[in-house]
This record gives C-alpha cells, sequence and structure tokens, in this order.
C-alpha cells in the first residue's frame, strides 16, 4: 500500500545516505552552534556581505540566540536557514536535506506556472489530485505561504523561487516555524481548484525522501502520476536520461539541441557532441540552431568553452538564426555560459529569466556546527563574466515565453514556438546601446520615440528600461555632463512617473544645476512616492540645501 512503499523507501534512504537522527540538543548546544556560525561567516567570509550588512546580520543572529531556549530543533533549523538564505546566493544553503534534523514532506511535486501554483505530480494514492491548483494551505491563502515561506529560500532572484523554492511549501516543519501551521502537524489540509470547482483536501506527510523528479518534474511510473498527457512529450522533455540531444526539424529548417547539465554525458563528451551538432549544421540546409538551456542547473562551467567558441564560429551565428531558450532553471555554470553567449554571439534569448544574478558568489565549501552536524554551505569564489555596471538579478529574455498550466498540460512549448517563428534579424538585443547610438547621432527626437516604442513593446518586458535611465542618467551627472543627465532624466520621469528613484536622480541633477526651487520640488516628489532610509536621508538634505 502508500504508506508502506513511502515508508520503506524514506527508510532505504536514511539507512543508504548514513544519516542518523540527532539526539535532543540544549538550547545551550544550539546557541554554541549559533555563534560558531556567526563567527566563521565573519571572519572567514566577510566578502559575502553584500545584500545584507554584517550589523543586520547580527541582529538576526542576536534574535535567534535569545529564541531558541523556547523552539522545537526543527524550529532551530529553519532558523538556521533563514540566517544563510538571508545572505541572498542561491549557492549559499543549510543542508537541511541532509536529516540531521528530521523533517518530512507531502508526497507530491509542485510547480509554479502563469496561473498559479499546480499539483504536478503526486503519489498514485492521491492521483485524483493530479492537475488541482493550489490556493490555500490550511485555511492560509497562497500567496501569503509564499511570502512567509520566501526567507528561508536562499535565492538570489525570484526565478529562483519559482524553481527550487517551492518545494518547501510541502515541509511541514518549514512550514510550522514560518507561522503557516499553526501547530506543528503531519496531516495537512489543502485549498485546491480542479476542473471548475473547489475542494479540500487532506495529504499526509511522511519521513523525507527523494520524489522520482527530472529537473522539477515528477517522473511518471507505478506509483508516481504526472498532470501532463504523457502520450505525448515535447522535445524539451524528451530524453531526459540524456544530458544532451539534437534533433532536425526538416519542415523548419532548424537543428534543435536540448542541453540540460554542464557535464559530459556518459554516451559522448561534450566537445565530441557539439563537433557533431555544428558539423551537421554546415553540412545540411539549417537556417536556424535553437540551443535549450531552460532545465540546466549548471555542473562545471571550464566545460563551457567548446560550446561557446563553436557557436561563435557557426555560420547560424546571426541575429534571428541563433536562438537561446532559458528559464527559472537556468542556473550556476549554465548562468557562466549563457553570459558568454550573449557577450560573445548574435544570439536572441527565449523564455523566462535565469535563476542566477550575472555575475555571483558561487563553489561552496561545508561548514559543520559543532553540536548538531548540519552543513552551511558557503560560497566562496566570485563569478563575473560582465563589467559590474552589467551586474542584474538576472539574464532576462528578449523574447518573453511564459507557460500557463493548461499549456503545459497539452504538451505546449510557447518558448520553443516563439524561437522558431522569430524572423526579424533587424531585432534590438541591446535596447541602450541602440538609444546611445541614436543620441550620439544627434536624433533626440528618434530615441525619446523609440524609448516609448520598446518600453511600451512585450517583447522587452523583462528590460528595466527604469533602472537603465536611472544609471545612465546619475554616470552622466557623476561625470559632469548636466545637460547630457538631464535629458535622460526628462525622459525617465515622463516613462515612469511614479518612481521615487526617478525623482531623487531629477533633484540631484538641478540640485547641481544650480537651480534649488526645482531641486527642492523633485526631492519632495520623491518622498511622498517612497525611499529607502539612505535615499531618504538625502532627498531630506537636499531640501535643507546640502
Amino acid at each position: 500500500m502508500y504508506m508502506k512503499s513511502i515508508w520503506v523507501g524514506a527508510l532505504c534512504l536514511l539507512l543508504t545516505s548514513g544519516l542518523q537522527a540527532q539526539e535532543t540538543l540544549t538550547p545551550e548546544q544550539w546557541q554554541q552552534d549559533l555563534d560558531h556560525l556567526q563567527a566563521t561567516l565573519h571572519q572567514e567570509y566577510p566578502f559575502l556581505f553584500k545584500k545584507i550588512t554584517p550589523s543586520d546580520f547580527d541582529t538576526r543572529v542576536a534574535a535567534l540566540r535569545q529564541a531558541i531556549p523556547d523552539m522545537e530543533a526543527h524550529e532551530v533549523m529553519v532558523g538556521l536557514a533563514r540566517l544563510v538564505a538571508g545572505f541572498g546566493y542561491g549557492h549559499t544553503i543549510l543542508g537541511y536535506w541532509e536529516g540531521k534534523v528530521p523533517y518530512h514532506q507531502l508526497p507530491l511535486v509542485l510547480y509554479q506556472f502563469d496561473d498559479g501554483i499546480y499539483l504536478e505530480g503526486v503519489h498514485r494514492d492521491y492521483a485524483s489530485l493530479a492537475g488541482a491548483r493550489l490556493t490555500a494551505i490550511e485555511g492560509m491563502p497562497v500567496a501569503e505561504v509564499l511570502e512567509r515561506m520566501r526567507p528561508v529560500v536562499p535565492a538570489e532572484n525570484e526565478m529562483f523561487v519559482k524553481a527550487y523554492g517551492i518545494h518547501y511549501l510541502t515541509f511541514p516543519e518549514f512550514l510550522h516555524a514560518q507561522g503557516v501551521l499553526p501547530r506543528l502537524q503531519q496531516e495537512i489540509t489543502l485549498t485546491l481548484e480542479k476542473d471548475g470547482n473547489t475542494l479540500q483536501a487532506s495529504v499526509k506527510a511522511v519521513p523525507a525522501f527523494r520524489i522520482p523528479t527530472r529537473y522539477g518534474r515528477v517522473k511518471p511510473g507505478a506509483d508516481w502520476v504526472s498532470a501532463r498527457d504523457t502520450a505525448n512529450t515535447p522535445l524539451y522533455l524528451k530524453h531526459l536520461d540524456r544530458i544532451y540531444y539534437y534533433q532536425y526539424l526538416p519542415g523548419e529548417n532548424t537543428v534543435y539541441v536540448r542541453h540540460s547539465q554542464i557535464q559530459d554525458d556518459s554516451l559522448q563528451t561534450i566537445p565530441a557532441f557539439y563537433r557533431e551538432v555544428f558539423d551537421f549544421v554546415e553540412q545540411h540546409q539549417v537556417e536556424k540552431l535553437i540551443l535549450d538551456v531552460r532545465l540546466n542547473g549548471g555542473g562545471n562551467n571550464y566545460k563551457n568553452k567548446p560550446i561557446v567558441t563553436g557557436l561563435i564560429r557557426s555560420r547560424v551565428n546571426k541575429p534571428g538564426k541563433l536562438m537561446v531558450i532559458i528559464g527559472r532553471r537556468t542556473f550556476s555554470a549554465c548562468q557562466n555560459l549563457v553570459n558568454e553567449i550573449h557577450n560573445y554571439t548574435h544570439a536572441v534569448f527565449v523564455g523566462e529569466p535565469t535563476a542566477e544574478n550575472i555575475n555571483f558568489y558561487g563553489d561552496n565549501r561545508p561548514l559543520t556546527l559543532p553540536n548538531s552536524g548540519l552543513h552551511a554551505y558557503v560560497s566562496y569564489a566570485w563569478w563575473q563574466d560582465k563589467p559590474q555596471w552589467e551586474n542584474a538579478d538576472w539574464l532576462a529574455p528578449q523574447l518573453p515565453a511564459g507557460l500557463t498550466f493548461k499549456q503545459y498540460q497539452n504538451n505546449q512549448d510557447p518558448a520553443l514556438e516563439a524561437a522558431l517563428a522569430f524572423r526579424d534579424s533587424t531585432f534590438i538585443g541591446d535596447p541602450m546601446a541602440h538609444l546611445t547610438k541614436l543620441f550620439n547621432a544627434g536624433e533626440i527626437e528618434q530615441v525619446k520615440s523609440e524609448a516609448a516604442r520598446m518600453i511600451a513593446d512585450p517583447n522587452y518586458a523583462y528590460f528595466d528600461f527604469e533602472a537603465e535611465f536611472d544609471m545612465i542618467s546619475n554616470r552622466l551627472l557623476k561625470d559632469n555632463l548636466l545637460q547630457e543627465s538631464y535629458f535622460v532624466s526628462e525622459m525617465l520621469v515622463s516613462f515612469f512617473p511614479e518612481s521615487a528613484s526617478a525623482w531623487l536622480t531629477r533633484a540631484r541633477i538641478f540640485n547641481a544645476l544650480g537651480n534649488r526651487e526645482q531641486a527642492v520640488i523633485s526631492a519632495e516628489k520623491a518622498l511622498t512616492l517612497g525611499l529607502d532610509a539612505t535615499q531618504k536621508e538625502e532627498a531630506e538634505a537636499l531640501i535643507q540645501g546640502g
């Protein structure tokens, strides 16, 4: 039966991995672990304090330390996970999965589609729930659940949360520690919608084990059910037992390549595979190459070279002929890969943003807590493929393509469809370079009209025009190019009139121009729209004549 099969699988995993439940630790022992974590991070990893200040980190440590005497073991573990996640790097994470503190999970796989979170896969005993949309957990709306669970996810951006953080919603210990469950319980009531009906379903959690998934989707089998129609399979989910494969699409004169880890496949090394791919492109009637790395969570970035150099040399390295599909699981060594492709080729990127910052800390090493044996895996290597001023939360697609549940269920692939349909060789891959070129040529009105056109174009949905204009305006101001800075600022506030940062930039410019009246008006406007503490202090100083 179901419970027996789950328990046996979990027991086998625990025995084979050598994990043992820890004896109960005293509050003092947990506090010693916390002190060790705090001291080691300060002493050996001070460079990680970029997204959180040392003082903010210490404040959080002090709060956890004070709370520990009243906490259960799983609450302390989750508290430690929150601390580590606070650094905001996907490779820096508490190893909760090692089972040093036992935890449970619901036997289901969640996936966040464009239209909600769905039960993408379930154990066969809950087969009727496959494909249901999750709307609440124990009566708490799922949007609030996501908000409460966000602090425990070691995410660099929200795409990482969607790809790798969604499973935290299936752990009762985490749900309880984050206030979703009022008490720790293993029988969880889910509010679901399916076929137009709302239903309540009670799902029992079991000791944590490895659900058979591949790249975030359940692997259907005797015990597991997928919400997708498995009679057909889209190209990106085919041959998942292989790290990479390619297929010629004769009706499209296109070669499609799916590459899902930066590792050598047992059947063929990366250099040999790509020699075959590029030889095929040269010897056949191929008008387009599509490289699909939306499932690729990384590996060894030293293996990227033959891919990048091959693309550079290939005759399809032209706008509209080289397409790269990226997404929420594109991470780590694959972030390095897409950065280099973006730097050195004419590729057009399709899909969703990546899960990694463009420049990032990776390559972690274990930090062992002395009493619990818990490991914090802490990043130590800085990877920078682009200049610091080009860093961003993610690499964004130039052609956005999401996925609804119905599209997934029916094996549609909007990202591939968009890549195949794209034919525009004049597509503007770098909007700011395009606008800068027009500006330098004196085409001032065209700069304005082109900027307005692209901001309204859904193809640029992930391009942050507001941040880019603001950065350029401030850079020009710093270089004392005041008229040029003012011009960019004028566009910025006209396109984004509710941007507090835009109005603060405008105040800086007027102050530099000696126009105190307009500087004060702009600073006051910025304050009404909301600023962070540092910006607020600057705005108030400008108003007071600083």
